[in-house]
């Protein structure tokens, strides 16, 4: 149990170093003091910078995928599962902008052979295939057309990323609500029957 927290805490404070500074400008030891760790404790869990920050990606890009397909398995018909997805992704990224920080700088060099741990792109395409299972889904039931569903999903992703972006970097005059129902109502209009 005291594990479980011990990591929890170290990756929160990783999270927080890594969105302030980038990777190559943190340290072991800006993470130990964040966390109000020792740095020999720090490595105790993580024997490298690039662990800590590998397990803080994945750490969190599973909870958000998680938290995504509960959330759409909740809700009945493809429209309301379109906006659940963009609801839950856009709520987390509110709760949790120092992960998305440091998420968005690796999913942009996701092509680099060496930037990507081969978990994150297994996890990313994991999240597509079932993306795309929903959408069969709602093809099966006549609610949106037929079309190629990994280009769609890809889309519809890319949508949510895009709108991520901008409310990391931009300040934003819409509320994360009025956001989703903008990209619910684009995405539903090009798909649907």
């Amino acid at each position: 149990m005291l594990s479980a927290f011990r990591t929890a805490e170290i990756l929160s404070a990783a999270r927080k170093v890594f969105a302030e500074k980038g990777f190559n400008d943190a340290t072991m030891d800006q993470i130990a003091e964040a966390g109000g760790l020792s740095k020999g404790t720090v490595y105790l869990y993580f024997p490298s910078k690039r662990d800590v920050y590998l397990a803080a990606l994945m750490q969190g890009a599973e909870e958000l995928g998680v938290l995504t397909v509960q959330r759409m398995g909740a809700v009945a018909g493809f429209r309301a599962k379109i906006r659940a997805f963009f609801q839950t992704r856009l709520q987390y990224l509110e709760e949790n902008r120092d992960f998305f920080l440091i998420y968005h700088s690796e999913f942009g060099n996701i092509m680099h052979p060496v930037a990507l741990c081969q978990d994150f792109r297994d996890l990313y395409l994991k999240n597509l295939v079932a993306f795309e299972a929903v959408l069969r889904e709602g093809l099966e039931a006549g609610e949106i057309r037929a079309s190629n569903l990994t280009t769609i999903a890809s889309a519809i992703y890319d949508m949510a990323k895009g709108t991520m972006m901008r409310r990391l970097m931009l300040p934003t005059g819409t509320s994360v609500d009025e956001d989703v129902e903008t990209l619910t109502d684009l995405a539903w209009k090009g798909i649907s029957n």
